[in-house]
């Protein structure tokens, strides 16, 4: 056969692809599109992504639908995702632990963020100091005194080496010449709560949100939040920085998909998404729970992941982790 002939059916076949490509793209979506939430049921990840995503899907012509895959500290529901089919139907979410702690760590094999596609992020949230009622601190410079005057005597909970909270205990210990006995728990801070309760530990570090409930009980009190901004839900918790620390520490979600979906079905989402996020239901929601909404699109969002990296592993290192 000619060569003309050969390369005139290669470009028609090339041609048939990418048209049929736009199709699909254009016809976004085409059935149900499923959420991998990489946490379990109950906390703060899984209440935020599924609220968001209720209201999202109304801006759609399908159903968005929560599935709770836990594991390998979010790899293993991230994992899920990132081997699914790239058309924009399945979806997950980021959280602090998944962009700095499993490539850290190198948990999973093949895990790497260069394997999903960012669409948004939708929350920060600030972690905290709270102490149990009945160790009897009121104040974060209580709690700082005493482990200084007693090395190893206060107990702080935190989630494993290496998290967020963890890392905000070894520099609170750095910057003030407190000596904590700091003591991991794997997971949501649902255990730190228990440990709480239980006068197991003294304080731990998480986010106010997470522990709600028993600051309303009175169970549990804020001593500083690890921000140079005042939450307005809790005006009764101060930033740390009005301590002169500057501190500040906390998780996010940023919303993705696999690797190479379409742009046109990540705008789609993102639209969707940003029209949920901007709704009245929704920020005044977040409100009430202590959270703060922050968007941040698909435009910007991947380099203000890298970013965050480079900037925690800098600081990783500086602490031998």
């Amino acid at each position: 056969m000619p060569t003309h002939k050969i390369m005139s059916r290669m470009f028609c076949f090339l041609g048939a692809s990418l048209l049929a490509s736009s199709a699909i793209a254009a016809d976004f979506p085409q059935r149900d599109i499923r959420l991998i939430v990489p946490w379990a049921a109950g906390g703060g990840t899984d209440g935020i992504s599924r609220k968001i995503s209720n209201l999202a899907e109304q801006n759609l012509p399908v159903s968005i639908y929560a599935e709770n895959i836990t594991g390998a500290v979010s790899a293993t529901g991230l994992t899920q995702m990132m081997r699914s089919r790239p058309d924009g139907h399945t979806l997950s979410v980021l959280t602090y632990d998944s962009v700095i702690t499993v490539p850290r760590a190198e948990l999973v094999p093949g895990y790497s963020l260069d394997k999903m596609t960012p669409i948004a992020r939708i929350t920060q949230e600030a972690d905290a100091i709270v102490a149990s009622r009945q160790s009897g601190f009121e104040s974060l410079e209580e709690l700082i005194e005493a482990a200084k005057a007693e090395p190893g005597t206060v107990r702080i909970g935190v989630m494993p080496e290496g998290s967020g909270p963890y890392l905000a205990a070894r520099r609170l210990e750095n910057m003030t010449g407190a000596d904590f006995n700091i003591i991991t728990y794997p997971g949501a801070a649902a255990a730190e709560s228990e440990a709480l309760l239980s006068g197991e530990i003294d304080a731990a570090i998480a986010s106010l949100g997470d522990f709600s409930g028993l600051i309303e009980s009175g169970d549990v009190q804020g001593l500083a939040e690890l921000s140079s901004e005042q939450n307005p839900t809790y005006p009764d918790v101060p930033p740390i920085s009005e301590n002169g620390i500057d501190l500040e520490s906390g998780s996010f979600i940023v919303l993705v998909a696999p690797a190479n979906t379409p742009e046109d079905a990540i705008q789609t989402l993102e639209t969707a998404y940003q029209e949920a996020f901007d709704s009245d239901e929704f920020q005044q929601w977040v409100s009430r729970i202590g959270v703060t909404p922050s968007w941040l699109g698909s435009d910007e969002v991947d380099d203000w992941m890298r970013a965050r990296q480079e900037q925690v592993f800098a600081l990783m290192d500086e602490l031998e982790l």
